[in-house]
């Protein structure tokens, strides 16, 4: 069962994290809801983030690939950790295999390679039901999983000397 937000404990830093919120916009309506839960934990842990949209759950990864180069650039201020969003609903051909094992393999050789905090939160779901179920803030609000896993691996990694540039 997942975390209730009142019951996940959301890590404290001595200057706001800044998180960059990717969601997946197929599912419109469901990203919105898990945005929202995202959006009201970084709120909590005084983090300053921005949302940006891509069309589906493959485009995440290269989304955040993008985000960290131009970070390492300087092109503008680096973020501290990222939240993935989206929903891949299960449909009749094996495209629902694939764009879940990419979209997880590249979120995860991002954090590995290159040291990102990442939060997860695609939903890969059988049906719409199973989705909203997952979703919803007052139910099992993924999306807050997802910036509470993120914020909490920014602070795993500035407690080991990873602090952010």
């Amino acid at each position: 069962m997942a975390l209730r937000a009142s019951d996940r404990v959301v890590p404290r830093f001595a200057a706001p994290p800044r998180v960059m919120i990717v969601e997946a916009r197929f599912y419109a309506d469901i990203a919105d809801e898990m945005a929202r839960g995202a959006e009201r934990l970084l709120i909590e842990a005084g983090a300053t983030f921005e949302r940006h949209a891509v069309p589906g759950a493959f485009e995440i990864p290269a989304a955040i690939g993008f985000a960290a180069r131009a970070g390492e650039g300087g092109a503008r201020r680096p973020f501290d950790g990222f939240v993935a969003l989206g929903c891949v609903v299960r449909g009749e051909t094996s495209h629902y295999d694939y764009v879940c094992g990419e979209s997880a393999r590249g979120l995860q050789d991002l954090a590995i390679q290159r040291g990102l905090a990442i939060g997860y939160g695609i939903l890969t779901v059988e049906n719409l039901d199973q989705a909203w179920e997952r979703a919803r803030m007052d139910r099992q609000d993924k999306g807050g999983d997802a910036a509470h896993a993120c914020l909490s691996m920014i602070a795993l990694k500035a407690a080991l000397g990873g602090q952010p540039k």
